[in-house]
């Protein structure tokens, strides 16, 4: 987050810098977060925020932290080696709009 931003123009922002999406921020999934220590050291404190987002435009593209993007329907999400809270996520998301995809964005 930039200082100043909010939650929801952070969200618009990161997912058109990290993803080519342009979404409007839906219901807030759930927030969690991830510390990462070196020797017991706290290095980083990631605050994790899930939003529900709905599509608006753009080409999705794998940006610096992922080597591929892909859209699956919930029952292709075993192929994948998502980490288990990235999986809770994403199923509970797919619960929330009943296993529907919608209108899927083209990929680069």
């Amino acid at each position: 987050m930039e200082l100043g931003e909010t939650l929801e123009a952070a969200l618009v922002r990161e997912m058109a810098e990290e993803t080519g999406l342009e979404v409007v921020p839906g219901e807030l999934l759930t927030v969690f977060d991830r510390i990462q220590r070196d020797q017991g050291a706290v290095e980083y404190h990631y605050v994790i925020l899930d939003y529900l987002c709905v599509y608006r435009s753009g080409q999705a593209i794998a940006a610096s932290d992922a080597a591929a993007v892909a859209w699956v329907a919930p029952e292709e999400l075993p192929a994948y080696d998502l980490p288990e809270k990235a999986l809770e996520v994403v199923k509970d998301a797919f619960a929330r709009v009943g296993g529907r995809t919608g209108r899927l964005p083209p990929t680069a």
